[in-house]
């Protein structure tokens, strides 16, 4: 399996090229030009992406000459993954606002799976995306001192706050759940274990901002998988100072899929652990991109 490559990607081929800090990601993103990037995770053996036509779409739609076509981009794309594959990769896809393209490519490193199972820490921050449809570059550099700081501190994300409203994560989207009704919850309380998540997700809604933020490809699965589980949908940004209101909360992006969140600030979420809505949510999700990758 090869580390991770940076590569110039053109119409007639594709050409590796070294950077002086190739620690990450972002620390590659940081020295090319500013423009616009998508990042995701493979499946498959590195063969399929999840909702790749709207990665693509993300990356070439700002820019009106892109100097690589979506179709070569594709075909040089597959190509570089054979020294990954039967791995799986993380690859950030990078067009600069000339229509310059580069693509990143690292082994995978799944996250623990404690953290899908205990959940994770978060924290509010007043940073924010200038232009939230866009996902620019030029965001990883004004960034950079928030991500450092989460890094030492051991927070998992940090969440995007504008005029006291959670937008989405820094590099994630934000759900979360909010209380069933009376009834149902005292149903509940007299329900088997086998039969709460059912009847949890049957009485809960579930919240999401809609209108400020990068609108993820994960975060639009999400949103499917719920509303074909019958879940009401709430496109409302919740409040910070609300925070404590709600009974679960979660996070999604690509490369992470469905990541609980137990935690905002000092305030725990719920009962303190990934509840019956996010468990069930989690699990259609993984069944779903099997099912619905698309080949690169």
């Amino acid at each position: 399996m090869s580390g991770l490559s940076v590569w110039h990607v053109k119409e007639d081929g594709s050409t590796a090229i070294h950077l002086k800090d190739e620690s990450s990601l972002d620390a590659i993103t940081r020295q090319l030009p500013d423009g616009y990037y998508s990042t995701f995770r493979t499946y498959a053996e590195g063969t399929r992406v999840l909702g790749l036509a709207a990665h693509m779409q993300r990356l070439y739609e700002p820019v009106s000459t892109p100097e690589v076509s979506e179709a070569m981009l594709r075909r040089q794309l597959s190509a570089l993954l054979e020294a990954y594959r039967p791995s799986e990769a993380r690859v950030r896809a990078i067009m600069t606002g000339q229509g310059e393209v580069y693509l990143a490519i690292a082994p995978l490193v799944p996250l623990p799976r404690d953290v899908y199972d205990r959940g994770v820490r978060v924290e509010s921050t007043e940073l924010h995306r200038e232009q939230p449809r866009l996902k620019s570059t030029s965001f990883i550099g004004r960034s950079n001192s928030e991500r450092n700081h989460i890094a030492q501190e051991g927070i998992f994300e940090a969440l995007l706050v504008k005029e006291g409203k959670i937008l989405e994560g820094m590099t994630s989207n934000f759900f979360y759940v909010l209380p069933a009704p009376d009834n149902l919850r005292d149903n509940k309380q007299h329900a088997s274990s086998a039969l709460l998540v059912e009847s949890a997700s049957r009485g809960a809604i579930l919240g999401t901002a809609r209108d400020d933020i990068l609108l993820g490809v994960t975060r639009e699965t999400v949103i499917e998988i719920a509303r074909r589980r019958g879940l009401e949908l709430n496109y409302q940004p919740l409040k910070l100072d609300q925070v404590h209101a709600i009974d679960e909360a979660f996070l999604t992006s690509s490369s992470r899929g469905i990541v609980p969140v137990v935690r905002v600030d000092d305030v725990t979420i719920g009962q303190g652990s990934p509840g019956p809505v996010t468990q069930q949510l989690r699990g259609e999700y993984e069944l779903y991109v099997l099912a619905k990758a698309e080949k690169i």
